[in-house]
């Protein structure tokens, strides 16, 4: 049986030292972080550094070995990743001359999601470190480009925006309670995996919609009043003198 990338599934007592200080990682969340820092204003640097730091957490610590045993913990890692950290990276992207509808990161983003909280390709991420890759590869990557596209954009786009937006939070909305509802656990990989930490397989996977049904809500309705705070002042035009 392969041994997956954040290693075999961990104790409760032994999770404290079971850090991912994997080199060549280390290496790409340093040189991502530069090239995107170097290549920002001052103003939004802070943003950058905050996301950037928040995604090594995600990668690095504990919660890496904690999610081959759990799936409430990988998703709790991909929460981390998309509605934490690719909020403040994509923020602080600077804006391409030529820019995509966000409905094409929208449904991007929606792909990413389904397909690898299905149990096919979840399953296939621990036994293969390429697929792992591939998984996080694309999850935050399409996160980022979203959050870039409904953050960064201007008073002609915000209706754009505004749909991409709740679109990609009715989709999340509809896995985690897809996930939270189901009679049955769907993830044969943690049929042996979750009695160690006090939850059967189906209670860890209820437990993991939960996390993805609310705090998704909470914070693409926050990225919405956002728009339509811009909209409002577009209505309202400037202030008298």
């Amino acid at each position: 049986m392969a041994i997956p990338y954040c290693g075999a599934p961990p104790l409760p007592g032994a999770l404290a030292m079971r850090w991912n200080l994997d080199p060549i990682l280390l290496a790409a969340l340093l040189a991502l972080t530069t090239l995107h820092l170097w290549n920002i204003q001052h103003a939004q640097r802070r943003l950058a550094g905050t996301g950037w730091l928040l995604a090594a957490a995600a990668l690095t610590s504990p919660l890496c070995a904690l999610s081959v045993s759990l799936f409430s913990a990988r998703v709790g890692q991909h929460m981390i990743l998309v509605l934490l950290a690719a909020p403040l990276i994509g923020q602080a992207l600077p804006r391409g001359r030529w820019r995509l509808s966000p409905w094409w990161s929208a449904a991007a983003f929606t792909v990413a999601l389904w397909v690898w909280h299905m149990p096919g390709p979840y399953d296939a991420t621990f036994r293969s470190a390429a697929v792992y890759w591939s998984m996080h590869a694309t999850l935050f990557g399409s996160a980022v480009w979203l959050w870039h596209d409904i953050l960064n954009h201007d008073r002609e786009g915000i209706f754009a925006a505004l749909g991409a937006g709740t679109a990609a939070s009715i989709q999340m909305g509809l896995l985690g309670a897809t996930l939270s509802l189901s009679s049955r656990a769907l993830f044969s990989w943690h049929y042996t995996t979750t009695e160690a930490w006090g939850l059967s397989p189906l209670q860890d996977q209820q437990l993991g919609g939960v996390l993805m049904w609310v705090p998704g809500g909470v914070f693409f309705l926050w990225a919405a009043v956002r728009s339509l705070s811009l909209l409002w002042n577009r209505i309202e035009g400037p202030a008298a003198p």
